[in-house]
């Protein structure tokens, strides 16, 4: 109970007022009613002097206190004077309570079938957050070691404007996570110097199997500053370095994530295969 409960109670009997609240009444409507009972009657002036609280609180109570029955409102000497009607409303309202709430329950359970119809579209609606900025993009790197449960990351990246992008303690501390969490590593990159020599400038101290697996692509049909990742059992990441204006998004959908994984799965076929060979994708774009 707050402090100027106990020290309205000096002058109402606090025992009463007590077990009135626990009958269903707060603290302050306890106190009302207890100053009320004790006196026999009383101005709004008198019931705040006694509760110790103010007086358009007191008005306000008194209103709730007569709407629920449990006390009358009179006039005399032109003013407005209030007393407790019979001890035995108190149970009369804890049980129009009770029918109260019995009714709501009644509700809820009849409208539960369509709520969770409607629940159902939700939870199967992507969720798809957006970040702007270098801070922003940051935090999507940071999302992909957010798991503590190993997977494979498959990524489609051009990874020389990415390190000139990425901080240097930041991409060190991103790949040692990555190794610590046992996270292992697809990638489609250009065939760029930077790109192939990216194991050995970026993994250098990282244990064989977790370095990744790399294949590439005519760095003349991969000129985008950008990145596409798939991580965790149901994500995926989009990244733009290009700039001026750094953003990424996380995508967070099983169906989405699925699809992606047999693109890249095809796509890596496809350069595995030598299919990708920049003859071979003039030929296709003519």
């Amino acid at each position: 109970m707050p402090f100027w409960y106990y020290v309205a109670m000096q002058e109402i009997d606090q025992s009463i007022a007590e077990k009135v609240a626990k009958a269903g009444l707060s603290d302050k409507e306890a106190a009302v009613y207890g100053a009320l009972l004790t006196s026999g009657g009383a101005f709004p002036s008198k019931i705040a002097g006694m509760t110790r609280l103010n007086r358009t609180t007191v008005y306000k109570i008194l209103d709730t206190l007569a709407i629920r029955g449990l006390v009358t409102e009179l006039e005399k000497r032109g003013k407005l004077f209030y007393q407790v009607e019979h001890p035995r409303n108190i149970v009369r309202y804890a049980r129009t309570k009770i029918t109260s709430a019995n009714r709501q329950l009644e509700q809820a359970e009849q409208i539960m079938p369509v709520l969770e119809g409607l629940y159902s579209h939700i939870i199967n609606k992507p969720i798809v957050r957006f970040f702007e900025g270098s801070d922003g993009v940051l935090q999507v790197y940071e999302d992909h070691v957010a798991s503590d449960e190993p997977y494979e990351m498959l990524g489609v990246s051009n990874v020389t404007d990415l390190m000139q992008f990425l901080p240097e303690e930041f991409r060190k501390r991103y790949v040692s996570r990555k190794e610590k969490i046992g996270i292992t590593t697809r990638g489609i990159f250009p065939d760029k110097e930077g790109d192939i020599q990216y194991n050995e400038t970026i993994y250098h101290n990282i244990a064989k199997p977790f370095l990744p697996i790399l294949r590439h692509v005519p760095k003349e049909f991969f000129p985008y500053k950008g990145e596409i990742t798939i991580y965790g059992k149901n994500k995926i990441s989009l990244i733009n370095f290009s700039g001026p204006q750094f953003a990424g998004t996380i995508i967070e959908d099983q169906l989405i994530h699925d699809m992606m994984v047999m693109i890249f799965e095809l796509a890596w076929k496809g350069v595995g295969s030598g299919d990708l060979t920049e003859e071979r994708v003039e030929s296709k774009l003519a």
